[in-house]
């Protein structure tokens, strides 16, 4: 301390500043150690799930939405290969139901759109071995006969019994009717690879990628994911029914 500030102590005039320094002290460290506190539940960001920016997904919106379309596109064509697959394992093991019928879609002249037998007809089985199908009304009888032949169902041979009924005889399979159900799965896995391959490239000529980009990857991925899945589908049928 200076010889004036201490003459000036003595006088009175001004107060010691060391109270006010110790008190200034301790307020410092009290922050310090609340600031090292609060830092201390502060937990580190992990490395390990980052994703370098070349190979994060998508993020364009505009591309988003073509593989939105996309995706919807293939898992439909999939999922009916899948159900048709369900109906040809039903058919090889013998067993009759509705259910064999349940892809079999109307074209009625009065709609833009195909509806399902179910809409338009009864389906029931007969016997153990027939299916007997009774439309609602007469005016869609032809409609219904030419949607059970363009179903392409092997052994389905429909026979009309009246104006509102048709019968489709159901014959046990034997082992070539087997092997050809499973044939005709086999076409039609190639005929659904088609559908997604063409999607695939519907959505790159829409969406003009640039090479080596992110969507470029993504698209492939999920072709080949959908691809993958009607393998799965086929090889599970051949598997159910002994075929090879």
């Amino acid at each position: 301390m200076s010889l004036l500030r201490l003459a000036l102590c003595t006088r009175g005039q001004i107060r010691p500043l060391s109270g006010t320094i110790s008190r200034n002290s301790a307020t410092r460290a009290s922050l310090i150690q609340n600031r090292t506190y609060a830092s201390a539940k502060k937990q580190a960001k992990a490395t390990s799930t980052l994703v370098p920016g070349s190979k994060q997904p998508i993020t364009d919106p505009a591309a988003q939405e073509e593989y939105a379309k996309a995706e919807s596109s293939m898992k439909a064509s999939v999922e009916w290969y899948r159900k048709d697959c369900a109906t040809v394992e039903t058919r090889a093991s013998g067993r009759i139901t509705p259910a064999l019928l349940s892809h079999v879609r109307v074209k009625l002249p009065d709609s833009d759109s195909e509806v399902r037998l179910e809409e338009v007809a009864t389906v029931g089985v007969r016997e153990g071995s027939t299916l007997l199908i009774t439309v609602f009304e007469e005016d869609t009888m032809k409609y219904v006969e030419q949607a059970l032949y363009d179903s392409k169902i092997a052994g389905v041979v429909p026979q009309r019994q009246d104006n509102r009924t048709i019968k489709i005889p159901m014959p046990k399979p034997t082992v070539e009717a087997k092997l050809a159900l499973c044939a005709a799965a086999q076409r039609k896995a190639e005929e659904i690879r088609v559908q997604v391959r063409k999607q695939h490239q519907t959505s790159l000529k829409r969406g003009k990628y640039a090479k080596h980009s992110i969507e470029l990857e993504e698209f492939q991925k999920l072709t080949d994911r959908y691809i993958s899945e009607v393998d799965k589908v086929l090889a599970s049928l051949k598997k159910a029914t002994g075929a090879k």
